[in-house]
C-alpha cells in the first residue's frame, strides 16, 4: 500500500477511535470535578495544549467549530481553570481510557509503536494544534495508554490536514461541514446558526479536499516499512472491534 492509501484507509478508524475516550462517562465526570461544563471541557481539553491564548486563536486552530461556540466554552473554562490544566486532565483521561479499553486488545504494543512512529514522522507545518499536542508529555507509558494517545494525536493531525485542504479548496469551514455527511445537523452541532448557504456546488470541492487531506496526512505513514501500513490497518480494525465489544 502507498502512504496515501494507508492515510485514506486509516482515517475513519483513527477518527472514531481517537475521539472515543471523550464520550466516556468517566471523562465527562472530570469536567464536573474541574467545575466546568462538558462543552467547556471539550473545547479547552482539545485546545488547551496551545496555552493561554485568546478565543479567536482557538477558533482559528479548531476551524470547524463556530467562533461564538468556541468562545463560549473557552472563556467559561478560563474563568475557573487554566487551559493547559484542562488539556492535561484531558490527556490523563485519554490514557486512563486507553489502558482500560485498549490495554488487552490484540497486538496493542505493536499498534502503539506503529502509531508513535507515524506521529513522530508527521509534518506539523500549518497545524499548530497537532504540534502543541505532540509536545505534551504523556503521563502513562503502558501500551494501551500509548495507543490511545497515538490515536488522539493522529486524529488531530487528520483534522489539521483537512482544515488546510478545505481552505485550499476555496471553502470555508462552515461550507465543508454543510457538504459533509451530516449536513445542516452537523453545522448546528458545531454551533453554526442558520440560514445556511446551498450545498450543491460545494460537494465536488469537498471531495477534492478529502483527497488533499489524505495526501497531506500521508507524510506520517512514509515512516512505515513496506507491509507495515497494512499491518497498521489490521491492528486498527482489531482495536475498533475490541472497543465496540467493550461498549456492549
Amino acid at each position: 500500500m502507498t502512504p496515501e492509501q494507508v492515510a485514506a484507509a486509516s482515517k475513519p478508524l483513527v477518527l472514531e477511535l481517537g475521539e472515543a475516550f471523550a464520550r466516556c462517562p468517566a471523562t465527562l465526570r472530570r469536567a464536573r470535578l474541574l467545575g466546568i461544563s462538558g462543552w467547556a471541557f471539550y473545547i479547552t481539553g482539545r485546545a488547551g495544549a496551545l496555552g493561554d491564548v485568546r478565543a479567536e486563536t482557538v477558533a482559528a486552530a479548531l476551524g470547524f467549530i463556530a467562533p461564538d461556540a468556541v468562545a463560549d466554552g473557552w472563556d467559561a473554562a478560563a474563568r475557573t481553570v487554566r487551559p493547559l490544566a484542562v488539556a492535561e486532565a484531558n490527556l490523563a483521561e485519554c490514557c486512563r481510557w486507553g489502558a482500560d479499553r485498549l490495554g488487552d486488545a490484540p497486538g496493542v504494543p505493536r499498534l502503539a509503536g506503529l502509531l508513535e512512529r507515524a506521529v513522530g514522522a508527521a509534518e506539523a507545518s500549518g497545524m499548530p494544534l497537532f504540534a502543541a499536542w505532540r509536545a505534551m508529555p504523556v503521563p502513562d507509558r503502558s501500551p494501551g495508554a500509548r495507543a490511545a494517545v497515538g490515536l488522539l494525536l493522529l486524529r488531530e493531525h487528520f483534522a489539521g490536514a483537512h482544515l488546510l485542504a478545505v481552505r485550499a479548496a476555496g471553502m470555508t469551514p462552515l461550507e465543508a461541514v454543510l457538504a459533509g455527511p451530516e449536513g445542516e445537523a452537523g453545522a448546528a452541532a458545531c454551533g453554526w446558526p442558520p440560514p445556511y448557504p446551498p450545498v450543491g456546488p460545494l460537494v465536488r470541492r469537498r471531495l477534492w479536499a478529502e483527497a488533499v487531506t489524505d495526501r497531506l496526512a500521508s507524510v506520517a505513514f512514509r515512516a512505515l516499512a513496506p507491509g507495515e501500513g497494512a499491518e497498521l490497518l489490521n491492528l486498527l480494525s482489531a482495536a475498533r472491534l475490541h472497543q465496540r465489544g467493550r461498549q456492549k
